[in-house]
């Protein structure tokens, strides 16, 4: 026979058994409302005048709403993101999930939380970014956005990188970079996100994939 504690223990392991929809769509649902209210910060940050028009160009964004960095001279970094691609009518594809990692050995010091996205520019960048992992600097040419105005900025947009990263950080650190980060899709998280499994290519290019809780970030992406 079951004791009292078995039964209310058997009876709550099937209660999260039977709804694991809801509360796995939970944490990603928070990360793409994150991601919306990042890509609001950052479009309307006087010191990335130039992002709105890479941002215009682009034929992927991703959004990492919190990118945590911590180190002296062992330092570390890391996040979760969205990756969301632009059709050929100009709308944007349902959302990827990511994680973004690196570590670096140097003189740096300090912690830091930073709203950053990652603008792609051309075919290739795109295509490095859609592979399940792909490494900055190393798959894809990526140059760091610009501060401020003047020749400095525009020059800068115009060389020709696959990808661009702006940031808005809060908080101090001295040191690093995201050169060497590792970039790596969450499928579980896109899975359990759709309901089912479902590869990047499939969201990303082939909107094979729709959540509506990713509308608003879809419809702030295509606003001007």
């Amino acid at each position: 026979m079951f004791s009292r504690l078995q039964c209310i223990l058997v009876l709550a392991v099937g209660l999260v058994l039977a709804a694991p929809p809801a509360m796995a769509q939970q944490a990603e649902q928070e990360i793409v409302d994150k991601a919306r209210v990042a890509l609001g910060h950052l479009r309307s940050d006087p010191d990335h005048p130039t992002l709105n028009n890479a941002l215009s160009r682009a034929k992927a964004v991703l959004i990492i709403p919190s990118m945590l960095k911590a180190g002296f001279i062992l330092g570390g970094e890391g996040g979760s993101g969205v990756l969301l691609g632009r059709g050929a009518d100009g709308g944007w594809s349902a959302p990827a999930f990511y994680t973004m990692a690196s570590g670096s050995v140097g003189l740096q010091i300090g912690a830091q939380d930073a709203e950053v996205i990652f603008i792609v520019m051309t075919d290739k960048g795109l295509k490095q970014m859609i592979q399940s992992q792909f490494k900055l600097g190393a798959d894809a040419s990526m140059a760091v956005g610009p501060k401020g105005t003047g020749v400095e900025a525009s020059t800068t947009l115009a060389m020709g990188a696959d990808i661009y990263a702006f940031s808005r950080a809060r908080g101090a650190y001295a040191g690093g970079s995201f050169e060497g980060s590792f970039i790596k899709a969450r499928e579980e998280w896109n899975k359990n996100y759709y309901g089912e499994t479902v590869s990047v290519e499939d969201i990303v290019l082939h909107n094979k994939a729709s959540n509506p809780g990713a509308g608003a970030l879809q419809q702030a992406l295509a606003a001007r």
